[in-house]
């Protein structure tokens, strides 16, 4: 099974989650991704390039690119774990029309002003055919969320 992480726009791999990950998940892929948009897929897509099994991990913006590198190539990606991602950014128009049944699993918080729930929500339960959506009272970082995750089982193999 292979991890990887993807931050999100103003993030990099030294981001608390970034670390987090790189401490208790030491296997984990945690690159850094800057640019515009499609600069960023292209990364995404090189240092994925011979992998499979994949379970990604994205966070706001990387939960963007995390949910198209899953619409673009589904028998890679095992499963996605989404913080706050970014689907209701406009670099998001173009495939929010696609339906994916990667399993996915969606935190978000229904304080985030970046990616409200009710901007982000009606999307996912049209891209996502298998989401397990969880909205807690939290901000865009998720802060108080992401420590309650189980994050053993969530990234261990189905």
């Amino acid at each position: 099974m292979n991890k990887i992480f993807l931050h999100g726009l103003d993030s990099s791999s030294q981001s608390t989650k970034g670390r987090y990950f790189k401490k208790f998940f030491p296997d984990m892929l945690v690159p850094d991704f800057t640019g515009p948009f499609p600069e960023r897929l292209a990364k995404l897509e090189k240092t994925t390039k011979n992998l499979a099994n994949i379970i990604m991990v994205g966070s706001s913006f990387g939960g963007l690119m995390a949910t198209v590198y899953a619409i673009m190539n589904p028998e890679q990606v095992r499963r996605l774990i989404l913080l706050a991602p970014a689907l209701n950014f406009p670099e998001f128009t173009d495939y929010a029309g696609r339906t994916i049944s990667v399993p996915t699993w969606l935190y978000i918080g229904d304080n985030d002003t970046v990616t409200p729930p009710s901007a982000v929500k009606p999307i996912a339960k049209k891209v996502f055919s298998n989401i397990h959506l969880h909205v807690s009272n939290d901000d865009h970082l998720l802060t108080l969320t992401f420590k309650t995750i189980d994050w053993n089982k969530l990234l261990k193999r189905p």
